[in-house]
């Protein structure tokens, strides 16, 4: 198994996710208590997807999150680097694509907006997939990044330790295909950088106006910035 840092190897990360993608979303589910539910719903509104918008749902899974797009009327893609993950959501009628975030298989200025909501610390390296993903959106374009963050309280801190190193491990032995992947999801949580650190490697990758949003005392952060309008 892939040991997590913010340098992963993206053959063992996705050879990892072909392997849960069957049981992915209800484990989820059960994991998060129902919550991811309202996590996803959170981060549709913040991205506010348009009708005839082209938008890129990156790290997309099963494509639960590209249907609702769909659904909201825009043309979105679902990429993912994991073929196991998109044939899991085989059922779901949105065009798919296997691609690698660090070399997306995509023109510049393709997108309205991207989105990526629980994949951005699964990449292998974090500037280079901001730089990429900044590539592909068009001028006045927006990126919305939902991702696990650090809680703002310490005591709830604390409490979420607990919950990820014991808890949440003997839950995904029960529930998930794969308890050795929830092992990796505890350690890419707790190796991901802070609210404040994500927001300034946007700014430092060419985004504006990125600012973000804390959801369930910070377990969970939306971010969110612009790519600057074309020159007058």
């Amino acid at each position: 198994m892939a040991k997590a840092n913010l340098e992963k190897n993206p053959t063992e990360v996705s050879s990892m996710f072909d392997e849960v993608g069957q049981r992915y979303d209800i484990t989820n589910t059960v994991l998060s208590l129902g919550i991811d539910r309202l996590w996803r719903n959170t981060s549709a509104a913040r991205l506010a997807a348009q009708p005839g918008e082209d938008i890129l749902d990156l790290a997309a899974g099963t494509a639960v999150s590209t249907l609702a797009l769909q659904q909201a009327g825009a043309w979105p893609v679902a990429c993912d680097f994991s073929k196991g993950m998109l044939r899991a959501g085989a059922k779901r009628d949105v065009v798919k694509v296997c691609g690698d975030g660090m070399n997306l298989p995509f023109a510049d200025a393709t997108f309205d907006a991207v989105t990526i909501s629980f994949g951005l610390r699964n990449f292998q390296h974090l500037d280079k997939a901001l730089a990429e993903i900044r590539r592909v959106i068009k001028p006045g374009g927006r990126l919305v990044i939902t991702e696990f963050s650090t809680p703002t309280q310490r005591w709830f801190a604390t409490a979420y330790d607990v919950y990820l190193k014991y808890v949440l491990t003997s839950v995904a032995k029960l529930v998930s295909s794969d308890p050795e992947a929830y092992l990796y999801l505890v350690e890419s949580i707790l190796a991901w950088p802070n609210q404040e650190t994500l927001a300034k490697k946007m700014w430092d990758a060419g985004f504006v106006d990125v600012g973000w949003r804390n959801l369930t005392g910070g377990i969970v952060a939306i971010h969110a910035g612009e790519v600057p309008p074309a020159p007058q």
